[in-house]
């Protein structure tokens, strides 16, 4: 088993997408990349505790590859958009890969490197974020599968 950490705007809507993912075994939606210790989700969102709104995916190498998982994660958001996802704004909704392991690293830098050649994006320019990972600070319980809680589906922009 593996970790993947992803942040693509609001998590509720990109954790249905992964969960979806065979191969995937669990998700969890939480807060990633910042300097205050245990925020909360109404911390986050002062925009200044510097975490993104993420989603930590475990996923089985053998059944998914990570790249498929980045596949993914670029079609689930516009990776163009710097600090904001269509109506949400603020550093917490930022664009951003987690890696776990020198080779998520990686593969993470030539898929952004791949999609940019191919002018996937063209004009403009990915601004994800590659960074190690840190400290996965787990959301209140009442974010985890939030839409499926609700009998929703997504909620994609």
């Amino acid at each position: 088993m593996e970790k993947a950490t992803f942040g693509a705007g609001c998590f509720w809507g990109v954790e249905v997408s992964f969960a979806n993912i065979p191969g995937v075994t669990a998700t969890a939606v939480g807060y990633e990349g910042g300097k205050t210790q245990a925020p909360s989700y109404k911390d986050v969102c002062t925009d200044s505790t510097g975490h993104a709104e993420v989603v930590e995916v475990d996923f089985d190498p053998d059944r998914v590859s990570y790249a498929t998982l980045l596949d993914a994660f670029f079609s689930l958001h516009d990776p163009t958009q710097l600090n904001r996802q269509g109506p949400d704004w603020g550093t917490q909704y930022r664009s951003a890969i987690f890696y776990h392991s020198p080779e998520q690293k990686e593969v993470a830098e030539a898929k952004i490197g791949e999609l940019t050649a191919a002018g996937k994006f063209a004009p403009k320019k990915i601004v994800t974020q590659v960074t190690p990972a840190q400290t996965f600070w787990r959301a209140e319980d009442y974010h985890q599968r939030y839409l499926e809680k609700r009998g929703l589906a997504s909620c994609h922009i």
